[in-house]
């Protein structure tokens, strides 16, 4: 499980070689200004050219090359919605990690708050990291279209859930599935997520079945990260569904589209 922490516990372990600072933003943000001693992981990093996760071996072995080690605390960072800090966290508790901490506050509340940033690239120490999968938080297709009696929780806008979106090939969502747009669980005033009691009252008033095994998804998997997050900090049954709606309207199983009825 992902613990988030604040500034001051960051900022007092930022020199600490036993913490790894990692910047999950992509590169062009990492190289305007990061936090002293912190890498860059951009989110592209993350999968191949085919889009699809890196294997565990290529995972182990591009967190290893960041300095990430197996007796190596990672502490990640993110810019003002979460998405991509949420998404890493997600993968490195499949490769078994339960150890990562995410920073509450933005990278931009960091600086506004007279914080120390930096501007040259970091020197990375090569590490070993060994992956030990943990397949209880990742949903598969053939999990999602064969479980019964799941919660699927759509992230993405409603346009999109509604299929009223030209970025589907095949408009609508996965049938049974509710609507928690992912932006309702970012924080405000320079925290990442929003707070735990804002983010259960938000579930609620979807009606989602939380007795359940909940999935979420989104598009392409980061923003039902989000998703994700918030329903494991309120300690639910949770698992992240990364091939999401784009691996599910290739595939050809049936969608709901209520805009075409």
């Amino acid at each position: 499980m992902t613990t988030y922490v604040s500034g001051d516990w960051v900022a007092e372990r930022i020199s600490d070689p036993n913490f790894l600072i990692i910047d999950t933003r992509y590169s062009m943000r990492h190289l305007m200004g990061h936090l002293q001693n912190a890498v860059n992981v951009p989110p592209p990093k993350l999968r191949d050219q085919q889009g699809q996760l890196l294997s565990p071996d290529e995972f182990s072995a591009l967190f290893g090359a960041a300095g990430l080690g197996d007796a190596i605390t990672p502490i990640l960072y993110d810019g003002y919605d979460g998405r991509n800090s949420a998404f890493a966290a997600w993968i490195l508790e499949y490769l078994g990690r339960d150890d990562t901490h995410i920073m509450e506050i933005v990278y931009d509340e960091w600086k506004e708050q007279g914080r120390d940033v930096f501007y040259r690239p970091v020197p990375r120490t090569e590490r070993e990291f060994t992956a030990h999968i943990n397949p209880s938080v990742r949903a598969t297709i053939e999990y999602v279209s064969q479980t019964k009696g799941l919660t699927l929780v759509d992230t993405r806008s409603f346009e999109e859930f509604i299929g009223q979106s030209d970025a589907d090939q095949t408009p609508g969502h996965i049938p049974g599935a509710v609507n928690v747009v992912w932006q309702r669980l970012v924080g405000q005033d320079g925290k990442l997520a929003c707070e735990e009691n804002e983010a259960l009252r938000t579930f609620q008033e979807a009606h989602i079945d939380i007795s359940n095994t909940v999935v979420t998804y989104c598009k392409v998997g980061a923003r039902a990260a989000v998703g994700y997050q918030a329903l494991k900090r309120l300690g639910f049954d949770v698992k992240l569904f990364d091939g999401s709606y784009s691996e599910w309207e290739k595939s050809g199983l049936p969608v709901e589209n209520p805009s075409s009825g």
